[in-house]
């Protein structure tokens, strides 16, 4: 019965180590997916990022065409990797309504002066308020919005080259 109690505490041991080891072999998930994704858009009204601009909100994506949604931040490094790649989409016709993540108007005007303004609104979303009512994780994030104002598709992180064709697709689709 003795030598029983020791084994107990060895035979701990091995299954947190059993468990540990088996978590160590899983790939690391980086990206949390929204849970509003085939949902309604929340209700929302923003003010305007800066001046000269309008502010966004839901009404803004309801009726017309599928919209893009893009949260992003001047403070944002991987921001200023996709601003060439927003651009584009900007060429291809598609409407892009920014939304800035705890920024001062004047850091948001400098930087779409340095790289590029692809946006017909910007919203000031001072307090991540809207970020977290889709689900956002962090920024940038861009949402497909079809003309419902429902959340069709969640692109985490920045949008590069090989992404642009995708979301045309994904905008199409929700049209």
């Amino acid at each position: 019965m003795m030598r029983l109690l020791y084994l107990i505490p060895l035979a701990l041991f091995l299954f947190f180590a059993g468990v540990a080891g088996y978590q160590l072999t899983k790939p690391k998930q980086t990206a949390i997916p929204s849970q509003m994704v085939e949902q309604a858009l929340p209700e929302f009204e923003l003010p305007p990022a800066l001046d000269g601009m309008p502010g966004a909100s839901r009404a803004d994506f309801v009726g017309g065409k599928p919209k893009l949604l893009n949260i992003w931040a001047s403070w944002c490094v991987p921001c200023i990797a996709e601003a060439p790649h927003l651009e584009r989409l900007k060429e291809e016709g598609v409407e892009i309504i920014g939304i800035a993540v705890r920024d001062r108007p004047e850091a948001v005007s400098g930087f779409l002066s340095r790289y590029g303004n692809p946006y017909t609104r910007i919203g000031a979303d001072d307090i991540s308020e809207l970020m977290l009512a889709v689900g956002a994780s962090g920024v940038p994030e861009t949402y497909v919005i079809d003309a419902e104002g429902n959340i069709r598709y969640q692109h985490i992180g920045d949008i590069r080259e090989n992404h642009v064709d995708l979301l045309l697709e994904k905008l199409e689709e929700a049209g």
